[in-house]
């Protein structure tokens, strides 16, 4: 019983959907080890004399990779039966580019190791994109249109608690050795993780989907207006989109930033930048809790607005003080909000459209996601080398700021459309 409990599966659940919640709990944890390696990436770049704007490709591959395919690889999975596979053997692809990254200063000369490990994660694109549109698939599938706030926020609960003890623990391992052995160790170890979430999401079992007919016979053009013509049909789509783009692109101008910040502007040690990621990824554990409650007493429309405002702060507090210690905290306080917005984005996207077209619109998102992502970082960058890594976290804190008033002047989500005209 303790295990139904734990899955946070309905009560109703037959037996493979409870083996579905479980699994998907375990393979956060597999995930929360992997992706502690990715706080310490560009950290890794910068130490290794990576300029600003190679800092900011690193933000900036995916989503060109991303862009330009995204359409395509949900194109592609909707026609699959069973997406699983190839979201677990994606996921692992992408993960094993951290044992990549910790073995390149073993082979190759100083002064090409930033290429190199830029190399690596330029070919890990195809996968992620594979990943970024699957994940929503496979999440949403498990979940039901009832269950998608306790099964994400368990899930994230347990990530964030896994990644925040490992970032913890690896912030104190690369402060006792040499670099970049320490960087090395890290990395390939940290790569085990991705082992952990294949054996767990490989074995999430999901009825067969019903592929959508390829349109064989048509020509570009009219497949071209077949894909305009099913998007303009969901007039919540198109809002929502729209007003996230606004939202994302502030939050992605700032994603170079912080690290570069914390190291060249406030100085901060490793352990430092261990103890400001493992604040804003603990306290997040907490807030997905928090949030999904909140959710069921006030609705999503209250934690839209509530963590898009709040989180709209960050950067701007940041840029505000060089005290690691005050970093520390509002680092603590935007994984509170950045948990609630996890939960209501992907609650919020899911309602937009009809569940049978999920890896079409899934992808799409994914692609205009990209298309905010791709530019910001790099304006990011080139911003910061003319008024200051302070100055430009302020104007990626404007721009959320931005967004939050197009949601708050905006129409709430109607309900999930699974029910809608095909």
């Amino acid at each position: 019983m303790s295990w139904i409990r734990w899955s946070a599966a309905p009560e109703d659940a037959s037996p493979t959907q409870r083996r579905n919640f479980i699994n998907v709990q375990i393979d956060a944890i597999g995930i929360g080890i992997a992706s502690a390696a990715s706080a310490f990436l560009p950290v890794f770049l910068a130490r290794l004399g990576a300029s600003n704007v190679q800092v900011g490709l690193l933000t900036a591959m995916p989503a060109f990779t991303g862009l330009l395919l995204a359409i395509a690889v949900g194109r592609f999975l909707q026609t699959r039966r069973q997406i699983v596979p190839w979201f677990s053997r994606a996921r692992l692809t992408v993960i094993s580019s951290y044992a990549l990254t910790g073995l390149v200063p073993f082979v190759v000369p100083k002064e090409y190791a930033v290429p190199a490990v830029l190399a690596i994660w330029a070919a890990a694109t195809l996968p992620q994109t594979v990943v970024n549109v699957a994940f929503s698939v496979v999440m949403n599938a498990v979940a039901g249109p009832q269950g998608r706030y306790e099964l994400m926020s368990r899930r994230w609960s347990i990530l964030g608690f896994t990644t925040a003890l490992t970032v913890a623990i690896v912030g104190q391992v690369l402060d006792r050795l040499h670099f970049p052995f320490n960087y090395q160790v890290v990395f390939l170890a940290l790569s085990l993780g991705g082992l952990v979430s294949y054996y767990y999401s490989s074995h999430i079992d999901l009825p067969d989907a019903e592929p959508l007919p390829r349109a064989a016979g048509q020509s570009l053009w009219q497949r071209a207006k077949g894909f305009a013509d099913l998007i303009r049909g969901q007039p919540a789509f198109v809002s929502f989109m729209a007003k996230r783009f606004v939202y994302v692109s502030g939050t992605a101008l700032g994603v170079p930033l912080f690290p570069l910040y914390f190291v060249r502007e406030v100085q901060a040690t490793d352990a430092w930048i261990g103890v400001i990621n493992t604040a804003q990824t603990a306290v997040m554990m907490l807030g997905y809790l928090l949030w999904a409650r909140q959710s069921r007493l006030r609705g999503g429309r209250f934690v839209l607005l509530a963590t898009t405002f709040g989180l709209s702060l960050y950067p701007i507090f940041t840029a505000l003080t060089r005290q690691v210690e005050w970093i520390a905290l509002y680092a603590g306080l935007s994984g509170l909000f950045q948990a609630g917005l996890d939960l209501v984005f992907f609650d919020e996207l899911m309602k937009t459209f009809p569940e049978r077209y999920t890896a079409t619109f899934v992808s799409l998102a994914q692609s205009l996601q990209h298309l905010s992502t791709l530019a910001s970082p790099l304006v990011g960058t080139l911003l910061a080398d003319q008024i200051g890594l302070g100055g430009a976290l302020v104007v990626s804190g404007a721009l959320r700021l931005i967004g939050f008033v197009l949601f708050a002047l905006g129409k709430p989500v109607a309900e999930p459309a699974s029910s809608a005209a095909t």
